[in-house]
């Protein structure tokens, strides 16, 4: 394939990707507001600049406060231009430019029987280089393990045809990990693949397509059975300690969050993760014999 029909091949995936991610995004609102119908949703498409001072593309961030989800966030951008050469390098980029479009999603429920999920999906052209990320993973609270079987055999259904389910499970086990915290997750996992190009971009392209469109499935079925359960003050106490393990992740290990502070995105938009309440107590342990205490055995590897 000669220069010029790869590029017009690469600015034709760029265009399909970046159109997949809006529609799934308005898909999920979607769910959103079935789950919640009073939902509020707070839009905001703002742009950005790149490093050297021009237009660098921008986004739409779509915040959600109700009474069934807590607070959640629904982003999708499209950021391009120059970057710092420290940049370039930390991401596997051949120069100092980059262009990547993506979703990235948290929900965080108010019933702590109700799992906390996450997941993003993204194209990323760095330089001369070209991949895809992204996964879903599932925060739990109570140990409802047929709900975590579910969550798995979506994504393991999902990635069945291409054969990744193993490999982006056991990355999404190691990813999503506070070291800090004697090596423990930050849920039950899910799937996480980063850097991953086939070779044939019209392949990867329709495969995470598809892959990307089982995030409904895969979680709001968990919403809909677990929501009008009755929980308890203990309950709460576990979910807001469980969402400062979730704070301290996504601040001091995930890359994601740091892709976007140190490529010039805008702020909010990327702490939109963070919860809207957390907890944080000195050497706190949940009540030895309680369900939260055994829950804990499931914030390390397991076969679902």
């Amino acid at each position: 394939m000669t220069t010029s029909a790869n590029s017009e091949l690469l600015a034709k995936i760029k265009d399909e990707f970046a159109a997949h991610v809006r529609l799934l995004q308005d898909q999920i609102t979607e769910a959103l507001r079935e789950v919640d119908p009073e939902i509020e949703l707070n839009e905001d498409n703002w742009e950005r600049l790149d490093t050297a001072g021009n237009p660098g593309g921008g986004g739409r961030t779509r915040a959600f406060q109700g009474s069934v989800i807590e607070n959640a966030g629904v982003n999708t951008s499209l950021v391009f231009g120059a970057t710092s050469e420290q940049f370039a390098k930390q991401i596997g980029a051949t120069k100092a430019e980059m262009w990547a479009t993506g979703i990235s999603l948290i929900i965080h429920p108010t019933n702590p029987r109700v799992p906390t999920c996450h997941a993003n999906f993204r194209m990323i052209c760095g330089g001369d280089k070209v991949w895809f990320g992204g996964g879903a993973d599932l925060t739990p609270f109570y140990p409802n393990t047929e709900d975590f079987t579910y969550f798995h055999n979506v994504w393991k259904e999902a990635c069945a045809p291409y054969g990744f389910y193993a490999d982006w499970k056991k990355q999404c086990d190691e990813y999503f990990v506070n070291k800090h915290r004697n090596n423990e997750m930050r849920g039950v996992g899910g799937i996480f693949y980063d850097h991953f190009f086939s070779g044939d971009m019209e392949k990867d392209l329709a495969m995470f397509k598809e892959i990307s469109n089982q995030f409904i499935r895969s979680y709001f079925p968990i919403v809909k059975k677990r929501v009008n359960e009755e929980y308890t003050e203990e309950d709460v106490d576990f979910q807001l300690h469980r969402r400062g393990r979730y704070v301290e992740f996504n601040l001091l290990h995930d890359r994601g969050t740091h892709f976007g502070l140190k490529s010039n995105g805008r702020t909010d938009s990327i702490l939109i993760s963070l919860p809207g309440r957390c907890k944080f107590t000195y050497c706190y342990d949940p009540k030895e014999g309680s369900p939260h205490a055994e829950m804990l055995k499931y914030y390390y590897p397991q076969e679902w």
